[in-house]
């Protein structure tokens, strides 16, 4: 069947503003500068955010005359049950990757996909508001006293999917927002999701700080790894390229060489 050998990604998280669709576009375009043939599909038609900024990006490139690794991108606008499946294996076929990037929303299509990944990664802000989503703390002690709704649906998820075809759904919290860890809400933060990483098994791991550079990057499409493409960059912006480089190696996919995602370098495109 079309897109079983596709190593499936969904990108979910119920909150809105974690920067969610951020870290899914930035990934897609690390997997394509390696040389994988990536898919995106954007399960949000109303933002549209994946959507908008690939378009940005091939507009860019198409402006330009250069060469930019995107992603291939789709988006599901179906409103009747049953059009998710055939959608979904159109766009993982013949491909390495499927990134889905999900509504920052209680939506069922998410549900729906985050039951078919094979790495499902939940990006959060570093605070216990975000934490609230996947596990609720004593006020006091501020241990874990139960998991949160969303987590139940996981965890059973990752189960169901595990007694049904053997397959066993790799869940990655992503921390976003990182500011210092030695403060102390970020440190009870960080106990708090060890905690419960090991009552539910998910894993913790760094992802984007707080920059403007994403921000001021949307309306180009570019990405950090187009460093040829950027100008000068300060400190902060290759202290962020890192930050990147590092979460896409954290989240140890299938097929991914121990090797950094190639940087773009400026190169004018042959028109023939």
């Amino acid at each position: 069947m079309p897109g079983e050998q596709t190593h499936i990604i969904v990108f979910a998280n119920e909150k809105g503003g974690t920067g969610k669709s951020t870290t899914a576009v930035h990934t897609g375009v690390a997997l394509a500068s390696m040389g994988h043939r990536v898919a995106m599909l954007d399960l949000d038609p109303r933002q549209r955010t994946v959507t908008r900024y690939l378009e940005n990006r091939t507009e860019t490139a198409k402006r330009r005359g250069i060469d930019l690794p995107t992603p291939r991108f789709h988006v599901f606008d179906g409103l009747r049950d049953g059009e998710l499946e055939p959608a979904y294996r159109k766009a993982a076929e013949g491909m390495d990757f499927l990134i889905v990037d999900t509504p920052g929303r209680d939506d069922a299509y998410a549900k729906y996909m985050a039951a078919r990944a094979n790495t499902l990664v939940t990006p959060m802000n570093d605070s216990f508001v975000d934490f609230d989503l996947i596990g609720q703390v004593d006020a006091e002690s501020f241990k874990v006293k139960r998991l949160s709704f969303y987590a139940e649906l996981i965890f059973e998820a990752r189960k169901t999917r595990a007694k049904a075809d053997g397959v066993t759904i790799d869940w990655v919290v992503l921390r976003n927002r990182l500011q210092h860890l030695e403060a102390r809400n970020m440190r009870r933060v960080g106990e708090a999701l060890n905690e419960l990483s090991k009552r539910v098994g998910f894993r913790v791991i760094p992802g984007l700080s707080e920059r403007v550079i994403f921000r001021e990057l949307f309306p180009s499409g570019l990405t950090l790894l187009d460093k040829g493409h950027l100008g000068d960059l300060g400190m902060s912006h290759i202290t962020a390229r890192q930050e990147l480089r590092e979460m896409v190696a954290g989240l140890a996919l299938p097929l991914v060489e121990q090797r950094e995602p190639a940087e773009q370098s400026p190169r004018e495109t042959v028109n023939s």
